[in-house]
């Protein structure tokens, strides 16, 4: 295993140094991926982790009920959250690549308030703010989230919440400074 750290804090494992179930576990990543980036270097160390990671992942990059736009928001409040410098640099990246006005990409990311004028990207981030600040979520709040995406829609958002709030953390953790490339695979 290297000892001199390729990736933030982290120390990569060349793949003709991880064991077996490493091997097996980056081959899963690299299926549902195409490629090994951000967390996914991290995740590697951990064959039992990979093999769940990479598919988890992988259904939030669709289709699924969520368009891109609606996810960045998302995924935008969370890394709001968490201050990691790779995730917040790719999601703000791709949420004005995805077409999000750059001075709400920019307020969700310092932590100030904007609003939506599409229904469900308003009510996407009001979820998510609710949620990343722990806060009661109102009956009205629900009501207007089930009506405008369904419990499939909801449910999308709040795993996608999680998912990315792993990501945030495993990027914090590990000190992943923005734009790291790590090692070549």
């Amino acid at each position: 295993m290297a000892e001199t750290p390729t990736f933030g804090r982290y120390a990569e494992i060349p793949y003709d140094q991880m064991t077996p179930e490493q091997q097996e576990g980056f081959k899963a990543l690299m299926e549902s991926r195409g490629r090994l980036p951000g967390p996914a270097k991290i995740y590697v160390h951990n064959p039992k982790l990979s093999k769940v990671m990479g598919p988890f992942g992988a259904h939030f990059r669709g289709p699924y009920s969520l368009n891109t736009r609606e996810r960045e928001i998302a995924v935008c409040v969370v890394n709001s959250k968490f201050h990691t410098a790779y995730a917040t640099n790719a999601h703000e990246r791709a949420a004005k690549e995805a077409g999000l006005p750059a001075d709400k990409v920019e307020a969700i990311l310092s932590g100030l308030t904007t609003s939506f004028d599409d229904p469900r990207e308003q009510v996407i981030y009001e979820m998510a703010v609710c949620l990343t600040e722990s806060r009661w979520v109102s009956k009205g709040l629900y009501e207007r989230a089930i009506q405008l995406l369904g419990h499939v829609g909801a449910t999308d958002v709040i795993a996608l919440m999680g998912f990315y709030a792993a990501v945030s953390m495993t990027l914090a953790f590990y000190d992943v400074p923005a734009g790291a490339a790590g090692m070549a695979r």
